[in-house]
């Protein structure tokens, strides 16, 4: 059965996380949903799948509570559910940076529409940054896009320090999946001294969803963190899969590789997996 992914995150001040954890969780089990809600101080971040009703009435139900009356969100679709269960998690913060001082709340970037988004990116004075992991930057990003290769978020304020500064880089641009880590980026940027920081509103699969191919900048796929492992334009699901032993995307040509093991290890992680880890992914995967 088609199921509704639906995006969201908002960065706004909340109290009382463990009677807020408790409600959703509830709800939401009530309702059938699946998918990972995280819930901090700054604000919630989640990605839920479930049926049009499922996805309409929980969406509802956290707009009904005073925090999140705006809440906005992306949708898109999987032909089967891409979790398993569902995550109310409680965590320091909403998106990982490692610098839980920096507030969006309190100050963020300029947010660019995707419409606005061609015309600033191939600006040459603009030093366009791709926030995500070097993982995700492999198969699709942007032309003209820097790629830190970061492993995780919480790199990008290393990467600030070693590669850019305020005097010479006077113009930046982010971006990200779903706008999320790049509207931190852009707070952190600021407090660092950088004047004009630029992020794009509704991240990546906003752009792919509103802008026309032809006239799209985008090269590649968008990867997402669920089953369908990466979309394209409209939205649509791709070829990609997800290697069991990394998570790195994986696709014919990796499959093809002597060192790609179904269910266990791929071309990126065959030398890296321990033999004990190996042995665990090759009794969960299913028989044929």
């Amino acid at each position: 059965m088609t199921q509704i992914v639906a995006t969201f995150y908002k960065f706004v001040p909340l109290s009382d996380l463990n009677q807020l954890r408790a409600r959703l969780q509830s709800y939401c089990v009530s309702e059938g949903i699946k998918g990972t809600i995280l819930l901090a101080t700054e604000g919630i971040n989640g990605t839920i799948s479930g049926t049009r009703s499922q996805i309409d009435n929980t969406l509802a139900h956290l707009r009904s509570q005073q925090p999140f009356a705006d809440l906005r969100h992306r949708e898109s679709t999987a032909q089967d559910t891409p979790f398993k269960r569902l995550k109310v998690k409680i965590k320091k913060e909403i998106v990982t940076l490692g610098k839980p001082e920096i507030n969006p709340n309190e100050k963020v970037g300029t947010y660019v529409s995707p419409q606005d988004w061609n015309g600033l990116i191939q600006d040459p004075e603009v030093t366009v940054i791709d926030t995500r992991n070097g993982y995700e930057v492999d198969i699709g990003t942007f032309k003209r896009a820097i790629d830190p290769r970061t492993h995780h978020f919480r790199e990008f304020p290393q990467y600030v320090t070693r590669n850019l500064d305020p005097g010479k880089h006077q113009k930046i641009a982010m971006f990200c999946t779903g706008g999320i880590r790049c509207e931190k980026a852009s707070a952190y940027l600021l407090s660092q001294g950088f004047k004009e920081v630029y992020h794009l509103q509704g991240g990546i699969l906003n752009y792919l969803e509103q802008i026309d191919p032809e006239e799209s900048l985008w090269e590649g796929d968008c990867f997402v963190f669920d089953e369908r492992v990466a979309l394209a334009h409209e939205l649509t699901e791709t070829h990609y899969r997800m290697c069991r032993g990394c998570g790195h995307p994986i696709n014919a040509v990796d499959k093809a590789s002597p060192h790609y093991e179904e269910g266990v290890s791929c071309p990126y992680c065959y030398d890296r997996l321990t033999p004990e880890k190996k042995e665990r992914l090759s009794r969960r995967r299913p028989l044929i």
